[in-house]
């Protein structure tokens, strides 16, 4: 049974509860999933094709996307692939196709989680808490790229601990195995945000525009030669940096 809190101040609510873009064809799952959120608080705008998608995104900011795989004209993978060439928000992918191939193949593009139908919506809600809090603990509320937690703010950062990778913002150092990485500025910027953002798929134009600012030319080659020497830097750990097609880089730690 779902029960409503009291009603919040719109100040609270702001703050508590991030609003939310469900793109659904399906007008009644639609619908639906969009009442689930409501119930809980969240703004929520809605969309039924990948077109009408991208300009709610641009034009509302949403802190976290539901998203349909089939949808048509623009498919669900490609609405995810377009987002992620500017945005970090979480993205939870809605699918029938429940093959291991189509679930790798929606995380390659930039997913963070992926739902099967039929699903419960007790079990989504779960997801988007679950994916809110993690961005919440990122220091991430506010998604879009020029609000997010970017390279400017690296100093007020702490320390970042992988495994046996550390990375410092404020030292500017990185240690792995307990042996001190000699990187470069931009190495250890791009370092930086990767460890920060496990498993966020970065487009190569958000990469310039965080590293080397909007103005920079040279964005492939650029991008791709500084990832490979960081790769070699990183040795064991290199292979992490993965290359999402059609997108650009993830780090998995």
């Amino acid at each position: 049974m779902l029960v409503r809190d009291k009603p919040l101040s719109p100040s609270e609510m702001s703050a508590r509860m991030p609003v939310a873009l469900v793109v659904e064809d399906d007008v009644d799952m639609c619908n639906l999933i969009r009442s689930h959120l409501e119930t809980s608080g969240h703004t929520v705008y809605q969309a039924f094709d990948g077109l009408t998608a991208l300009a709610l995104v641009e034009q509302h900011a949403p802190q976290i996307i539901i998203l349909d795989w089939m949808l048509p004209g623009m498919d669900g993978l490609e609405v995810c692939r377009q987002i992620r060439r500017a945005h970090l928000m979480p993205i939870i992918m809605l699918t029938a196709r429940s093959e291991e191939i189509d679930r790798v193949l929606g995380l390659e593009v930039g997913a963070d989680d992926y739902v099967v139908k039929p699903f419960s919506l007790r079990e989504l809600m779960a997801r988007v808490r679950a994916l809110l809090r993690r961005v919440e603990l990122d220091g991430q509320m506010g998604q879009t790229a020029p609000g997010e937690r970017d390279l400017a703010s690296a100093d007020e950062a702490t320390a970042i601990a992988l495994g046996g990778l550390r990375v410092d913002p404020i030292t500017h150092e990185a240690i792995l195995d307990g042996a001190a990485l000699d990187l470069t500025p931009r190495e250890f910027d791009l370092l930086n945000l990767f460890a920060a953002h496990p498993r966020r798929a970065f487009s190569r134009e958000y990469l310039v525009e965080q590293l080397w600012g909007y103005d920079y030319d040279g964005v492939d080659r650029t991008v791709d030669t500084h990832v490979t020497r960081l790769r070699k830097k990183l040795g064991r750990l290199g292979e992490h940096i993965v290359t999402v097609w059609g997108v650009g880089y993830r780090f998995v730690p």
